[in-house]
């Protein structure tokens, strides 16, 4: 049975930290439930991680259903989110509805995650009223990465962008979602967002006190070379471990090493017998 958005709350309400990790295909997905997260994102950082992106924008509502339909097909526990792209829920209430119908229904998905604080009220509120659990998203918000002016921008950190951040959570706990994360701010103002709203705070670079945790799987597994965020821990240097063991495999091949006998299938030796009597009458 998977978890549930009442799960989450429980959890919170208990004490005990909830755990999120990107994942986007079947190895990802399978190691993520293995390793017994909670819930699963399909984020649109499959954009930078899968697709080869600079940013999240490029992606689409079709993208991220095709990789949602991989994690909820081999998954049976977590909780999986799916993170609405750019522009698929800004337009009106009523086309973010229609498109997280879709995510929903094609998807296969629990839950929705869409960006933006008080503006964005309304329209998770539309959405709620029609049984679609909605995750907000608060502070750095990757997918306005063209109007921040990069990825990595801390937000929150003078009184008047502070102030605004808790307005955004307490509208978004408002208009009905079920938890929200919070992402690009200092470890205080988390901690503060945290204690202001009910709803669970997942964090990712917002210190170590909301009520859990998201991550991005290349992130923690060393897989995502072209910069480590401050904010992620790598577990492993996965990409050097990979890549020592493919250029194992690329010298074995060419140096005849690889395969041998011993991977191969053998034939019996009555056909092979029959075989080359017929070389012989030849």
């Amino acid at each position: 049975m998977r978890v549930t958005i009442r799960d989450f709350q429980k959890m919170t309400d208990e004490g005990t930290p909830i755990t999120v990790l990107t994942a986007y295909d079947v190895t990802s997905a399978r190691l993520a439930e293995a390793a017994g997260v909670d819930s699963i994102l399909v984020g649109d950082s499959l954009g930078m991680v899968i697709q080869g992106y600079d940013n999240p924008v490029p992606v689409t509502l079709d993208h991220v259903i095709y990789h949602a339909q991989i994690v909820t097909r081999v998954t049976e526990k977590p909780l999986v989110i799916g993170d609405m792209p750019f522009m698929t829920y800004s337009i009106s209430p009523e086309q973010a509805l229609m498109n997280c119908a879709r995510m929903m229904q094609e998807g296969g998905v629990g839950a929705v995650k869409m960006e933006g604080g008080e503006i964005l009220a309304p329209t998770i509120e539309r959405i709620v009223s029609a049984g679609i659990p909605v995750m907000g998203h608060i502070g750095l918000l990757p997918q306005s990465v063209h109007k921040l002016g990069g990825l990595r921008r801390m937000q929150g950190k003078d009184e008047v962008s502070a102030r605004q951040l808790l307005q955004d959570a307490v509208a978004v706990e408002n208009a009905g979602a079920f938890a929200m994360v919070v992402e690009g701010v200092p470890a205080e103002l988390g901690r503060l967002i945290t204690q202001r709203v009910h709803i669970p705070t997942i964090g990712i670079a917002a210190g170590p006190d909301c009520d859990g945790q998201v991550q991005v799987f290349h992130d923690l597994l060393g897989l995502f070379e072209a910069f480590m965020p401050k904010h992620a821990k790598r577990y492993v240097e996965g990409a050097a471990l990979f890549k020592a063991a493919l250029t194992q495999y690329a010298e074995d091949v060419r140096a005849r090493r690889f395969p041998t006998i011993e991977h191969a299938v053998h034939m019996s030796p009555d056909v092979l017998s029959a075989l080359f009597a017929e070389d012989d009458e030849d």
